[in-house]
């Protein structure tokens, strides 16, 4: 499955803070080894999340062996990915933090929806998730349930997923929790119960093991052979969804005394003190076409439920006939579903005077003719949608009634309409139910208006109450900066009105409307010019055999080993199980080099199949020259990541010499065309607002080229910035230009460069015209020397430097006699540089 703009961003950010845990957490280790007392003041997990983040405010964590714990939340709304996310998350950390393949994982849900969903994914082989767990592990992934056994061979030699539902965790009640009890089936974990001596020499390496008794007692303390003291022992990897549902401290203390060498959290809304390492907002879903909106509310002003009903019905019909004239063009199959929120749900509450669901249900047959098995109840006691395929052409599905029951986990991107019969006074449950409509399906737009938005119904009207549940339901998503994307289809009243604003150049810069273009970089084709498509024109031109590899030499392999267990197998003397271990001899065991494995690993970076074969092979081959076939198995996995490093270094080197000669055989060049493209700046855009920035003394704007400026489509630098600009007498106007929209610069590497910013400075000979057009990238301080920057500095040197070798007239002859200036600008110095630039 292919990732997302947002998803790849996050992943980039999780391999930078892992790179930076690993240098301080070796740095830890060796402050160890000669002095404890001093090692244990270093924050090594703090230390590097303000590396990798540039924030001091990190909320220190420690595990029950009172280690420095790294815990770190990933932000992503609902609808993101969140999922699949921890699966390349899990890979990532195990490769480029633990250096293994193998090894425990222990994956914490809140709530029995999610539990079953996730575990009915990880298990099925075909399942995205799971193939990224196969791909990461060799194909040596084992998925295990809270109450299922396990043994160290389990762990030693698999990828193990170990699903644990948060209340079977929780600390309270433990000795009634199966989790806590002591447990015949993880004996292979701890020594004999009449080995004294390594009973307490366990104890002493894991003070925090349960066990019977006392030391001062004839049998001394006897460690439980327990799931949980197995978990302390082995120190997981902690994933936990939906990490706020785990916020109790009681929660937090049960998870973090499991020991774990890391914890990984995600929720779509973390909860205070925690260490958020990434932020996905609602809008990058939007953009990558994750969600749907607009989010349509109809407000019946009637107080019969029936209206309501008779609203939301007429709306279903109308999209099936629009996904159907769908279906019909592109073959793509969507049923859109209705949601139905009632009051009662219970067997014994049908006449207590409230809206229960067989009354719901009953409308639908009676006076929507409806057949029944299009309509599902989803209660506690009852489950019409358990174990059916929502998403097939055999399901019949089009109306849910519910009342609580679809929250947090219940994924089904056709569910397009809300209707809530409750009152709207009351926000329970509606914040809950709002998130299961917005899922696009398929995730990707069908650029049919109507099923590409959603829609709520109710009644009862009090529109104030209800925009604002409705809101606070975004929020609670993970959604809130969307949240000006909720239009009112109120019969009455107008409130939480806002629709599309069609943004036009201020008057006083209407004359450069369709005239404000940039240089690019284009192919000469024949008689005329096309852009750079990368694949076909740069990373087809590279030779492959000029990459050099010769820094794998250099790498350092662990000597450590891994052991491996021959146990043999017996017939059990009793009933209740049929094979018992008998034997068990330990030796030192290798993991498999498989080279075929290797180039599937490197074929992210190396497109070729056969190349990255070879490349694979070569490395192996140099590295075998220093050291034993056993240590190159045990270094495998850190082999690979070193490997991808260095040949995503020369891929970048040798794109950038075809890029070159390109230039210098006149193949490729950089100026001004005339036509309509990425290259020229918009007439009009359209945005959905409804705060405008100002200016740092509250009056408005009036240097941005166009009329509004969205407040909520800044970041705080970029809004500190584009103040600035809006301030300075030497500039006529300013633009933002817009990630993935707008004016971009594709270089010699795949992603192209969005500038952030672009303005003009003011003629010299007339103040309504301009001379110098400068073209801005800012960049945070913590990323200053990243391989990024460097990169975008590198390409927009060139620009510059192409740029002065002729007048802009001589290269588009209708093209006014201008400037270009390409510049990026850091966090701490951004001030002064535009200073520079435009003085």
């Amino acid at each position: 499955m292919k990732l997302k703009h947002y998803q790849e961003k996050v992943l980039t950010t999780l391999k930078e803070y892992l790179s930076a845990l690993s240098e301080f957490e070796a740095k830890y280790e060796r402050a160890l080894e000669i002095d404890p007392d001093v090692a244990s003041d270093y924050n090594f997990p703090k230390h590097a999340f303000t590396q990798a983040t540039a924030r001091t405010i990190y909320h220190s964590k420690t595990n029950g062996l009172n280690i420095p714990l790294p815990d770190f939340y990933f932000k992503i709304p609902t609808g993101g990915g969140k999922t699949l996310l921890a699966c390349h998350s899990i890979d990532l950390i195990q490769k480029s933090y633990l250096k293994k393949q193998t090894g425990l994982v222990l994956w914490i849900v809140p709530s029995t929806q999610i539990y079953r969903q996730t575990i009915s994914a990880l298990k099925n082989r075909e399942h995205p998730y799971r193939q990224v767990l196969d791909i990461s592990s060799g194909g040596r992934t084992l998925i295990k349930e809270k109450l299922e056994i396990f043994n160290r061979l389990d762990v030693e030699e698999n990828l193990m997923i170990l699903m644990l539902m948060l209340p079977s965790a929780n600390r309270q009640n433990k000795e009634t929790l199966k989790v806590f009890r002591d447990s015949g089936g993880f004996t292979d974990f701890f020594p004999a119960e009449d080995n004294y001596p390594a009973q307490h020499e366990l104890l002493k390496q894991y003070p925090n093991l349960d066990y019977f008794g006392e030391e001062s007692e004839v049998f001394n303390q006897q460690i439980k052979t327990s799931l949980g003291n197995t978990l302390k022992i082995l120190k997981p990897l902690v994933v936990i969804d939906e990490g706020h549902r785990a916020y109790s401290e009681q929660s937090r203390n049960t998870i973090r005394n499991f020991n774990p060498g890391i914890i990984l959290e995600l929720s779509a809304t973390p909860p205070p003190n925690s260490n958020e390492l990434v932020k996905i907002t609602g809008r990058e879903l939007h953009e990558e076409e994750m969600i749907k909106l607009d989010i349509h509310l109809t407000n019946k002003a009637s107080w019969d439920w029936k209206d309501t009903m008779l609203s939301s019905y007429e709306k279903q019909k109308e999209l099936e006939t629009k996904a159907k004239e769908f279906e019909e063009n592109t073959g793509e199959y969507i049923r859109p579903i209705c949601l139905i929120q009632v009051e009662r749900t219970g067997k014994d509450q049908r006449d207590s005077g409230y809206i229960h669901a067989e009354d719901a249900k009953e409308f639908l047959i009676k006076n929507c003719s409806i057949p029944e098995d299009q309509i599902a109840i989803k209660s506690s006691e009852k489950d019409d949608i358990e174990g059916i395929d929502l998403f097939s052409k055999e399901c019949e599905i089009r109306y849910i009634i519910t009342k609580q029951a679809l929250q947090e986990g219940w994924d089904c991107s056709f569910a397009y309409i809300l209707t809530i019969l409750t009152n709207p006074q009351s926000a329970t449950g509606i914040t809950q139910l709002v998130g299961r409509i917005l899922r696009q399906p398929n995730a990707r737009k069908t650029k049919v208006k109507e099923l590409d938005e959603c829609y709520i119904y109710t009644y009862k009207p009090n529109a104030a109450t209800l925009v604002r549940e409705i809101k606070n339901g975004l929020e609670s998503e993970g959604l809130g900066d969307l949240a000006g994307r909720l239009v009112n289809d109120s019969d009455g009243g107008n409130e939480g009105d806002l629709h599309d604003k069609e943004l036009k150049y201020r008057a006083k810069f209407k004359k450069f409307e369709g005239k404000l273009y940039l240089p690019k970089f284009v192919i000469q084709e024949k008689e005329s010019w096309r852009d750079i498509i990368f694949e076909a024109d740069i990373l087809n031109g590279i030779d492959w055999d000029k990459i050099n590899i010769g820094d794998i030499i250099e790498k350092t392999l662990s000597s450590k080993q891994t052991k491996e267990q021959e146990l043999t197998l017996g017939l059990s003397r009793e009933e209740s199980e049929l094979l018992k271990e008998t034997g068990r001899i330990e030796k030192v065991g290798t993991l498999e080099i498989d080279e075929a494995f290797l180039a599937r690993q490197l074929s992210d970076v190396i497109p070729n199949p056969w190349v990255a074969f070879e490349l694979g092979h070569k490395a192996l081959k140099l590295l075998s020259e220093k050291y034993n076939k056993e240590t190159l198995a045990a270094n495998f996995v850190f082999i690979i990541e070193e490997l991808k490093k260095i040949l995503e270094k020369e891929r970048n080197r040798l794109a950038e010499l075809v890029f070159k000669r390109l230039l210098d055989r006149k193949q490729l060049c950089f100026f001004l065309i005339q036509e309509q493209g990425h290259h020229l700046l918009p007439s009009h855009i359209k945005v959905k607002s409804n705060r405008q920035l100002v200016r740092s003394d509250n009056s408005p704007i009036q240097a941005s080229l166009f009329d509004y400026v969205p407040e909520e489509d800044l970041d705080e630098t970029e809004k500190t910035v584009a103040i600035y600009l809006d301030e300075q007498e030497q500039l006529l106007w300013w633009y933002r230009n817009r990630s993935r929209k707008d004016i971009h610069i594709q270089g010699w590497q795949k992603n192209k460069i969005y500038p952030d910013f672009i303005a003009a400075k003011k003629s010299q000979t007339t103040n309504d015209d301009y001379e110098t057009v400068y073209v801005l990238e800012t960049k945070g301080i913590h990323l200053k020397e990243n391989d990024d920057t460097r990169y975008k500095k590198n390409v927009f040197d060139l620009c510059n430097e192409l740029g002065a070798k002729k007048p802009w007239k001589e290269l588009f002859a209708e093209f006014p006699d201008k400037n270009f200036e390409f510049q990026v600008v850091f966090e701490d110095e951004w001030q002064s540089e535009i200073n520079r630039i435009i003085k």
